[in-house]
């Protein structure tokens, strides 16, 4: 199972449509958004390519419409067979949610990253609304990472 992999997009919507046409491409069965959305109309413009969505809240989701939309700050899914945890910023208090996990997504940041931390692999996407915009794609049967830039 292919997910694309997305975070602090900060509203923007040209980046949010190219990478949603690439997902449609690749046949991806799931976006994971890692937070900050900034705004109400980035999360209807996921929501329109009807890619089943999983995501979080970030710091910089002040929109109390985002909230109802996305309103956690953490979760845990199964997909693809992979126990996946999915944050904003990731900090030593997660440690204690992160226990039987395949992978943890995160932000915040903006930079990529992958990493194992106590036998959790742990990924961050990069800013899909920042000066040097990325994402990832993440192959649940692999268990491997793809960083792209735009």
């Amino acid at each position: 199972m292919k997910i694309v992999v997305i975070s602090d997009s900060h509203g923007n919507i040209a980046n949010l449509k190219h990478v949603l046409g690439f997902a449609k491409k690749i046949k991806a069965e799931a976006i994971i958004h890692c937070g900050d959305w900034d705004n109400l109309a980035a999360v209807d413009t996921v929501l329109s390519a009807r890619i089943p969505l999983h995501s979080v809240v970030g710091n910089a989701d002040v929109d109390p419409e985002i909230a109802k939309m996305v309103n956690r700050q953490w979760l845990k899914v199964n997909l693809g067979g992979r126990k996946i945890g999915v944050v904003h910023n990731l900090t030593i208090s997660h440690q204690p949610l992160a226990i039987d996990l395949d992978v943890i997504f995160c932000g915040h940041r903006h930079f990529k990253m992958e990493k194992m931390i106590n036998g959790v692999k742990v990924i961050a996407p990069g800013a899909l609304g920042g000066p040097k915009p990325s994402f990832a794609v993440y192959d649940t049967g692999t268990n491997r990472m793809e960083f792209f830039e735009l």
